[in-house]
């Protein structure tokens, strides 16, 4: 039986996305994500809170994130692992 397990991250660039290249020409963009999250406490007040994390993208996925993303950009990613 097969099975899948994926993340789904949401969030906005915080910084423009770093582009380099591999010495073989592989592109890899280095995407510095925050994604919030609203609740409310057991005593009714409402918090937002930031998680911040480092995605790494590779190849033409890379490129065209160095090319349409700037700071403040939405960005999802749909990742399987």
């Amino acid at each position: 039986m097969a099975s899948l397990n994926k993340v789904l991250l949401i969030g906005n660039l915080t910084r423009p996305p770093e582009l380099r290249y591999t010495p073989s020409g592989t592109a890899v963009a280095d995407l510095r994500l925050a994604v919030n999250r609203n609740y409310t406490t057991q005593g009714g007040e409402k918090r937002e809170e930031a998680t911040f994390l480092t995605v790494v993208v590779w190849s033409k996925q890379a490129e065209s994130c160095g090319e349409y993303l700037d700071k403040g950009s939405q960005a999802d990613d749909d990742v399987p692992f």
